[in-house]
């Protein structure tokens, strides 16, 4: 009787229509994955970076091949050796008998099984691998750091480079291992050869000494593993003093343990050897429970008896040396081994003299908050409604008519979101509106009457509203913005074969508009029909091969954020989360700070990437890092992304970092060197941000060097939470400033980034950090330490002081029918002490109204000044006289600093709401309710009063200004 197949049976159509499904979803995977290739190739080609595409696709092809055959003939060789070594023979039992059944259907099919199971293999480990193809890269291109770690004098790029290969090369090997093992084991079992039931031996000779062999292959790669855990101690962290690299325990302990154990783990590799020939178990059976045994009690009992035992109570000096090291690494890796330092003991006091000296900083105040305008330059500045500017806006600093000021600056960009009506539609969303115009900017010191920017550029059509308020202008020859942070995935196709220009350009004053044609190189050509279905296919849009506005001389634009355009073209490189424009030779340009780091620096201290650089502003306007865990970085890279036509360079900043060199090499020099940069563009690079707050934030702990004191945690510091912030915000950090100022060890005024560091656990300031570079870019980090008992006000102390006093108080409740926005708190040491700075907006309730500045709070020590202007503060905080004739003004007197020029209604208004006021207080004192009832009555007709008073005043105004509760007129 034929034994029943336990394969079920499928009808030929029933295949037929399997394979159809199979091949239609694979040729739709594929067909998908070609077309990407496909625009890539187009647009890598366009960027001029076509060798970073090639590199990075070879490579990923060449390790998919190479390691997906290596693993897959590794399991078809052993597979095929456990068929070849099948028994002739097979005992007779209940086990062999329902075995048959699954041999029947497999015998006839055993190289396509075969073949299968190493296809499968091959594929996953290929996949896998195509995924290291920057591990390689690195690997292959490795440059010495020129430096040694401290335990094994291993050179730093052994750990950077070199180790993460080795170890991805060993999974593989382990896992090819294993997948052998368990397919021979397999089919050892299926054909008699391994025998769970019956008498006799339960494995054949040959059946034993293949799967010893493949043990004994896995015996002897993990003596390597062993091997190579020992250099990773040195990237381990302790959990005794929360460091990383090799500790006490580690070094004493531990690495004799792993050197034990890699010889146990070889001896045993060659029992199983020896064992093959002799057919004895005894010796491979002893020597592996010998490696299970001491890999428990050496590897896992005696270290951890022996930090609690002696370790652990003479923690402070036994780890002493290896916190050292730590601490070394760390200020290494994160540049902050040449910070500068200085003792600043501040006094809560100061003269009129003291500050009438001071000419870097005070003058330069910044009474601009970038985070906080976006909406002032839009209601001002926008001209149409589908322009619009970042979230956040961005600082720089130029030198006009001979003066160097830090500006606010923004690019009046396109936002497609906003396009309304048939505007929308998509030959105008892609072939009319392509671009947006204008660089907009307006010095940070400087206000008019009405508490609003005074703009310096960016006028499209006859005399802006409030466009500069005197004073030079920064020039800009090509204003069009075909690239910029607002073009989230959106594309334009431009070009034309004769007839009248189609792009939107600008208004003119008579209410018409003028349009343009793009002449710049940017843009992948699709003129003709393949490269018109392949983008068809790619953006899956028809319109490409239907409409009439494509032509020979279309062009498509796209990957048009500068950000994402440098991640594309550098996918080495970690991104500043907030690209700046910059004017360059007449032109405007995005400027893009571009790091190179690493989590495998020895012994540095590892940190989380995006939790460290993460503050009050992230998310808004600014990008969020990855949460990447790192122990190296440097600010390798200055990035460019011309705005109007996308040319995207890479420039050499920091010229001594390994790893950059070792990116440069595998990419064949995409990064140009340092010489390349011009002086215009030299002049506009900064610090970079991220970087700055990645460093603020290790500098707090590490810039301990002792290490009883850093084990101890003595005199650490923490970067404040932004006290300006309310809700969910309010428990972030405090982002850090640009500042046009002279601190005290530096020669002249410097455009500079600095931060508040305060006390671990109280919230007294305890230094100020600051980075900057000098004329030829040279980096210069310095910190103002400030002693210990400092009794100084951190800015949640001061915050609160400043709400806390009652004319900012009663301010607040003058200003309630409105919306508040406390600008940045800015941190500045002069006079001898802390000058803390703080703007303050209001904003109409209006759907339409935007911020204005309105008042100016400004504290020393323990006094508070609340006024309409810097110099009004100044003057009601050190006496009349100390604000300076080059203090903060509007340069030709169109404008003022923010508050001047009060209208005599308003100043009724605001007398008959301090009257109010005083009522209510003394009425609330004597308990009187009718008294405190009439108060609020009239306290409510006071406010009302104000706020006419307020839309009477705007409304004589002239046109070049505006009111927070208007939108500003349009051309």
């Amino acid at each position: 009787m034929a034994m029943p197949s336990p394969m079920p049976t499928v009808s030929r159509r029933s295949r037929v229509l399997l394979m159809t499904v199979v091949v239609l979803l694979v040729l739709a995977l594929v067909g998908s994955s070609l077309v990407s290739l496909l625009a890539d190739w187009y647009w890598f080609g366009e960027v001029d970076f076509r060798s970073v595409f090639t590199t990075t696709l070879w490579t990923r092809l060449a390790l998919f091949a190479s390691v997906g055959l290596l693993t897959g003939a590794f399991v078809a060789v052993n597979l095929a050796l456990a068929y070849r070594l099948r028994p002739s023979y097979r005992p007779m039992s209940l086990e062999q008998q329902n075995l048959d059944r699954y041999r029947l259907v497999i015998t006839p099919r055993i190289r396509s099984f075969i073949t299968l199971a190493s296809v499968a293999c091959g594929l996953i480990a290929g996949l896998t691998a195509q995924g290291q193809w920057r591990t390689w890269l690195l690997y292959v291109n490795a440059t010495p750091f020129g430096e040694k770690d401290p335990q094994f004098g291993k050179d730093i790029s052994f750990y950077v480079f070199e180790y993460p290969m080795y170890r991805y090369v060993l999974g593989v090997a382990f896992a090819a291992v294993v997948l052998a093992g368990m397919g021979a084991l397999f089919l050892h079992w299926l054909y008699g050869g391994v025998r769970l039931q019956g008498t006799g031996e339960r494995m054949t000779d040959r059946a034993r000494g293949h799967l010893w062999a493949l043990l004994a292959v896995f015996l002897v790669l993990k003596a390597v593993a062993y091997y190579l855990d020992r250099y990773g101690l040195v990237l381990s962290s302790s959990d005794l003093t929360k460091v990383f690299g090799a500790s006490y325990s580690d070094v004493h302990y531990l690495l004799p343990v792993k050197n034990i154990l890699l010889f146990v783990s070889a001896f045993a590799a060659l029992m199983f050897v020896v064992a093959i020939a002799r057919r004895s178990l005894l010796l491979p059976g002893v020597a592996l429970a010998l490696l299970g045994l001491l890999a428990v009690l050496l590897g896992g009992v005696f270290p951890f008896v022996a930090e609690q035992v002696y370790v652990k109570p003479n923690a402070k000096i036994a780890e002493a040396p290896y916190i050292k090291r730590n601490i070394d690494a760390t200020r290494e890796a994160y540049g902050l081994a040449g910070i500068q330092r200085q003792v600043y003991d501040a006094k809560t006091t100061a003269t009129r003299e003291q500050l009438r000296a001071d000419q870097g900083t005070i003058p330069n105040a910044r009474l601009l908050d970038p985070a906080i305008l976006a909406p002032t330059f839009t209601q001002t500045q926008q001209v149409r409604s589908f322009y619009d500017f970042n979230d956040k806006l961005d600082i720089d600093r130029y030198t006009i008519d001979g003066k160097t000021q830090d500006y606010v600056v923004g690019v009046r960009e396109l936002d497609t979101s906003q396009l309304t009506g048939n505007q929308g539609n998509w030959i105008n969303r892609h072939t009319v509106y392509t671009h947006g115009n204008g660089f907009v900017a307006a010095p940070a010191n400087t206000v008019n009457s009405d508490g609003l920017p005074c703009f310096v550029s960016g006028g499209l059509a006859g005399p802006q509203p409030n466009l500069a308020c005197g004073g030079g202008k920064i020039n800009v020859k090509e204003p069009r913005v075909y690239y910029g942070e607002l073009f989230h995935g959106d594309y334009a196709v431009v070009g034309k074969q004769g007839g009248a220009d189609q792009e939107f350009d600008r208004p003119t004053e008579d209410g018409g508009q003028v349009n343009t044609t793009y002449s710049g190189r940017g843009g992948v050509p699709v003129g003709t029909l393949a490269r018109k279905v392949a983008y068809g296919l790619y953006f899956k849009e028809r319109n490409f091969l239907l409409s009439n506005a494509l032509n020979e001389n279309s062009k498509v634009i796209y990957v048009r954020d500068p950000r994402s355009r440098v991640e594309k073209v550098a996918p080495f490189l970690t991104v500043d989360g907030d690209p700046y424009p910059a004017v360059v030779g007449g032109k405007v340009v995005w400027i893009i700070d571009g790091y190179t780091t690493s989590d495998a620096y020895p012994y540095a201290q590892r940190e989380t990437l995006g939790d460290a650089v993460s503050d009050s502003r992230t998310g808004t306007g600014n990008t969020a890092q990855p949460r990447d865990s790192v122990n190296y970085i440097r600010n390798s890279v200055k990035a460019t992304v011309d705005a109007y036509d996308g040319t995207v360079k890479l420039y050499e900043w920091d010229t001594k970092d390994p790893v950059l060199k070792t990116w440069n090499k595998a990419f064949g020099g995409i990064v140009e060197p340092r010489s390349a940069i011009g002086a215009d563009l030299l002049q506009h690079f900064r610090y970079p941000e991220d970087m700055f707050k990645l460093q603020r934030t290790m500098l707090a702990s590490y810039h301990v060097g002792e290490p009883g004191d850093f084990f101890s945690g003595q005199n650490f510091w923490k970067v404040p939470s932004d006290p300006t912030q309310t809700g969910t915000a309010k428990d972030a950090a405090q982002p850090p400033y640009y500042l046009l100022a002279q601190f005290p060890g530096q020669e002249q005024s410097t455009f500079q980034l600095t931060t508040a560091l305060t006390a671990a656990k109280r919230e007294n300031l305890a230094a100020i950090m600051t980075a900057s570079y000098d004329a030829e870019g040279a980096t210069r980090l310095q910190v103002l330490e400030l002693p210990a008992s400092s009794p100084i006000l951190g800015p949640v102390q001061m915050q609160s002081k400043f709400l806390g006093t009652e004319k900012v108080a009663q301010g607040i409740t003058l200003f309630k029918s409105q919306r508040l926005h406390m600008g940045n708190l800015l941190t500045l040491p002069v006079g001898g002490g802390l000058l803390y700075i703080e703007p303050f907006y209001v904003q109409s309730t209006s759907g339409s109204s935007y911020p204005t500045l309105q008042k100016v709070l400004v504290g020393f020590g323990d006094n508070i000044a609340y006024e309409n202007t810097l110099p009004e503060a100044l003057d009601s905080l050190f006496g009349q006289g100390t604000s300076q004739p080059t203090a903060p003004s509007t340069g030709n007197g169109s404008g003022t600093t923010a508050g001047s020029g009060t209208d005599p209604d308003v100043a009724t208004a605001v007398r008959a709401i301090k009257s109010a006021l005083d009522a209510l207080r003394t009425a609330q004192q004597k308990g009187d309710f009718a008294g405190i009832g009439k108060a609020q009555e009239d306290l409510a007709a006071a406010v009302k009063q104000f706020d006419q008073a307020r839309t009477k005043a705007a409304a004589v105004k002239p046109r070049t200004s505006a009111t927070p509760s208007r939108s500003a007129p349009t051309p």
